[in-house]
Formats: structure tokens, sequence, C-alpha cells
């Protein structure tokens, strides 16, 4: 049995290799930011209006037009993407391929798999809200503007969203797992991880901390789709398809995203059971859905069991 974890073992896997390739790649990522905070920089200064304002979220995400506001936060998450490459081939000397699956080729039809399980439900669970409260949205399709958002969103989210993939499920899934040889800890960590990471989106400041039970429970969902899969290219589909349908679809003024979307959600969020719902109920019906599709098995193993590695890189 091929293990995912295990191929990090063929390149250099010392502890502290992980530990500099980790920050290297932060801060690669943040650097791409720089285009966008110039940018709200310039415009502010050029309106006249103080260059600290930055600091406040409904003044950086307004100072532009929204679909160059996109474009430039996903931007970032690019830089990112070449950051994880470079330090991947270049530090530990490992393969690229071997970041994202133990399969000879990477699998685009389990990528589709996972795209279209979540796109669809995204799409019929939003239709189906909008036709019993209509009054909750508020149209907003200008297909102008759509179009161009459609065209940036189609490029530059699935960069963002496997960017987030093979920096938590990919570096430090593995790294993590040949550091301490066992799975379960580089998936408790890796999900409360991709959890935090979430911690200073508006969302958080809007709904409040419970918020983050779907974001940490989303970082499970995506880090079981991996050891239990053994790659990435489940979750990398699944986390494009919720990123991306979500953005064309529906937006509202407390979103991390503020999109040209077809809707615009126009109520004042409640929290409830809503929140718990999809990670209850939805995910594992997931999971079981792809368990049947590609055969899984070995469950506790492959969550909890140990990490063997080759005598030759032990």
């Amino acid at each position: 049995m091929k293990d995912y974890i295990a191929l990090a073992s063929k390149g250099y896997h010392e502890w502290w290799r992980y530990l500099v390739g980790a920050f290297l790649v932060f801060i690669i990522w943040q650097v791409g930011s720089i285009p966008f905070l110039a940018a709200v920089t310039y415009k502010l200064m050029a309106d006249g209006q103080g260059v600290s304002e930055i600091g406040n979220y409904e003044v950086l995400m307004g100072a532009l037009d929204s679909n160059l506001t996109f474009f430039l936060m996903l931007f970032s998450f690019a830089v990112g993407f070449f950051g994880v490459w470079l330090i991947v081939r270049f530090f530990h000397n490992q393969k690229f391929k071997d970041l994202l699956t133990t399969r000879a080729r990477f699998d685009w039809k389990r990528v589709a798999f996972g795209f279209s399980i979540v796109g669809f439900f995204i799409a019929i669970m939003t239709i189906l809200d909008y036709v019993i409260n209509p009054d909750d949205y508020l149209w907003n399709l200008k297909w102008d503007q759509f179009i161009i958002l459609a065209s940036i969103g189609i490029i530059m989210v699935p960069i963002q969203t496997t960017f987030e993939e093979l920096y938590f499920r990919g570096y430090f899934m593995q790294g993590l797992g040949v550091i301490f040889k066992n799975r379960w800890l580089p998936l408790i960590a890796t999900s409360l991880g991709f959890g935090l990471l979430h911690l200073g989106n508006p969302e958080v400041g809007k709904l409040g901390y419970i918020i983050m039970v779907s974001y940490i429970g989303t970082g499970f969902l995506l880090g079981i789709m991996a050891l239990m899969d053994e790659g990435l290219e489940l979750s990398i589909g699944y986390h494009a398809g919720n990123n991306l349908v979500t953005a064309l679809l529906v937006t509202a003024d407390w979103t991390v995203f503020q999109t040209e979307s077809i809707l615009i959600y126009t109520e004042e969020p409640m929290v409830g059971f809503d929140v718990f719902f999809p990670v209850l109920i939805v995910y594992p019906i997931y999971l079981l859905v792809m368990a049947k599709v590609y055969k899984w098995k070995n469950w506790k193993s492959k969550l909890f069991g140990k990490v063997i590695l080759p005598e030759s890189t032990r």
C-alpha cells in the first residue's frame, strides 16, 4: 500500500527543514499581498484619505473596483503556490508530484469529482433558499462585471485553494507525519491550523467564534479526504468547488470576498444549527459517498496508524 505521508521521506525531511520551509513559504505568500496593499494605498492617497485607514477592512475592500480587489487578493496565493513549489523542489529535494499524490499521475477525474460534489450541493441549496426566501436576496447580475468575475475566478480561485491544500494537507501533513511518524497528529494539527487561518475573516467578527466550528470541521473533512485517498486530488477539487461556486453565486457585505456575484445576501446572519449542520450531517455524507466510489478501507490505520518510513530514509 502506498503511503501519502511517507512520500516526503524520499526528499530531505529533517524536522528543522519543515520549520524553516514553512516560515519561508509564509513569507513568500505575504510578499504576494504587496501589490494589493500598494494599490489600495495609492488609491487612498489619491482620494486624500489617510493611509492609516488601510487597517479598516471595509475601507480596504472598498477602495478599488471589486473585481480588481478580488484578483489582487487571490494573486498573493499564486505567489504562495510558487513558494511551495520552490521550497519543496529545492529545499527538500522532493518531487512536486510527491506532494500531490501517491498515484503515478495526478488524477484530474478525482479533482472533477471533488469539485462537483460540493459545487452541485451549494448551487442547489442557494437556489432553494432564494426561491423560498427571495426577500433575503438582492438580484445583482450585471453581465459585464460577472463575466470579468467568472474569468478571474475560474483561473485564480483554484490556484488559491490549491495553495492552501498544498500548504496544509500537503506540506504540513507530510512534514508532521514523517517527523512524528503517525497520522492522527498531522490530521488534528493541520485541521486546527486551517481553521485558525480564517480567524481574521470578517465572518468571524460578524458571527462570532462559533463559526470556527465550520472552518475547523472543513479542515478535518479535507484532511480525512487526503489521508483516506492517499493524495490531494479530491480535497483540491472540493476546496476549489466550494470557493468558486460560492464566489460566483452569492456574496454579502460581511464576507471575506466582496464579489460581483449573481446574488447579494441582504439579511442579518443568524447563528444556529446551520453552523453545525454541514459538519455533523453533510460532511459525513460526502465522505460516505467518496468511500463508496473510491472503495476506501482500513479507516483506523489510515487515520490513526503509524507512518512507516523505508529503512533507507529513517
